[in-house]
């Protein structure tokens, strides 16, 4: 076991909190799944979060300050941009063809009269999104662990130190550059017990949800996963050949661990660490352009999310028996992209943003109550897709700018 790569321990870890989950609900002992077992994965993620900010803002802040010219800055930044929004719109087209070729809420008997339970308040209108990127107290951003502000605000203090006098950029870049080397090592160690972590999550969720679940939303479930799927296995690695002429099957076995993680974290913030070492140590992406792009997708780059809130808004339409034309369905696409990029990289997090979505298309609120039975699967898997997506970037970017990659080129 002590040489087997991570990313099968975590597998195997994965598959035994699952057999562990199903028989705490066959034997009747879900009470220990809830006590210590819980116990231990959320201390993992926890782990995970700890390191995730000032790893977050030490990367960035060394990545802007040492990528050189401002020319460079504003390459990577266009780059990343333009990876980001496209990736993220061909998913939501995705959704939206194989939910009206699939009409999985078409005369579904789900009980559309439920009430929806109390859910945290939705961001709001787009403009406050872009409002809130700005923090008016950075340090109060850090201490509520608001993810866009802290990115806005690393972006533009490693930008500001890349154009300051040599000597203080030297010694300010030397100081976030040996933060961030600091936070790596403490990540490794909690990667070490990722295996355990994993398995716990796995069972705590599979003891409290079973199998059940699945049974009254199978068309919609089938329909969420065939996008993702889509995605994830035809159009993401097209993105890798043709543009990063760069093996999908080898990326794919490169960034495993951080997948599963990502799979049983449904955070794609708290797997950040595991995602940037991955990249940087199995794929060979460069540290400036890693820290660059991968704690930005992190934040605004959620292609599963954004195909799964059009699949979901969608669905509950269909559920209530209203007919969305052309006009309602853009405005879901454009509502979609917007929502994902506002998302944070949290669980649930998109099930929040859908309030905003449903909003826009004028559908009820109480449709939310129709799919929380089985988010937390649908949202470990879009999760996933929101790391690979994040992981492709990366490597396409660092291909782009010259960099060899020679363990996933083609």
């Amino acid at each position: 076991m002590r040489n087997l790569p991570l990313h099968w321990k975590i597998f195997i870890g994965l598959c035994a909190g699952v057999s562990a989950g199903l028989a705490a609900r066959l034997f009747g002992f879900e009470s220990v799944i809830a006590g210590p077992v819980s116990l231990i994965g959320a201390l993992f993620l926890k782990g995970l979060r700890m390191v995730a900010i000032p790893l977050i803002g030490a990367s960035l802040v060394a990545s802007v300050a040492g990528l050189g010219t401002e020319q460079r800055f504003g390459r990577l930044g266009a780059k990343t941009a333009a990876y980001y929004i496209c990736t993220s719109l061909l998913a939501i087209v995705t959704g939206l063809i194989l939910v009206n070729i699939i009409q999985p809420g078409s005369g579904a008997d789900l009980g559309c009269a439920q009430q929806v339970q109390e859910l945290p308040s939705a961001t709001g209108r787009f403009s406050e999104t872009i409002l809130n990127i700005v923090p008016a107290n950075p340090v109060g951003a850090v201490a509520r662990g608001d993810m866009l502000p802290i990115v806005f605000f690393a972006l533009i203090f490693g930008f500001f130190v890349g154009r300051s006098p040599q000597g203080p950029r030297e010694r300010l870049h030397r100081f976030f550059q040996d933060i961030f080397d600091v936070m790596m090592r403490i990540t490794h160690f909690i990667i070490a017990f990722a295996p355990l972590g994993v398995g716990a999550l796995m069972a705590e969720t599979t003891a409290e949800h079973g199998l059940d679940i699945f049974l009254p939303l199978g068309k919609y479930i089938v329909t969420v996963a065939l996008g993702l799927g889509l995605h994830a296995a035809v159009t993401l690695p097209l993105v890798l050949i043709m543009f990063g002429a760069l093996r999908p099957l080898r990326h794919l076995q490169a960034v495993m661990p951080a997948l599963m993680t990502a799979f049983s974290s449904a955070s794609s913030s708290a797997t950040l660490p595991l995602t940037m070492e991955a990249v940087q140590d199995n794929d060979g992406v460069s540290g400036s352009i890693s820290g660059f792009v991968l704690p930005l997708g992190a934040t605004v780059n959620m292609d599963g999310t954004a195909l799964y809130e059009c699949v979901a808004a969608l669905f509950i339409a269909q559920a209530y028996g209203v007919q969305l034309d052309f006009l309602q369905q853009f405005v879901v696409v454009v509502t979609a992209l917007l929502a994902s990029i506002g998302a944070a990289g949290i669980p649930m997090a998109g099930l929040v943003m859908m309030v905003v979505i449903l909003r826009a298309v004028g559908l009820p609120l109480e449709g939310v109550g129709l799919i929380l039975a089985v988010d937390r699967v649908l949202d470990m898997m879009r999760t996933a897709v929101n790391v690979w997506s994040d992981t492709c970037g990366a490597v396409c970017i660092a291909r782009s700018e010259g960099e060899a990659l020679g363990k996933i080129a083609r």
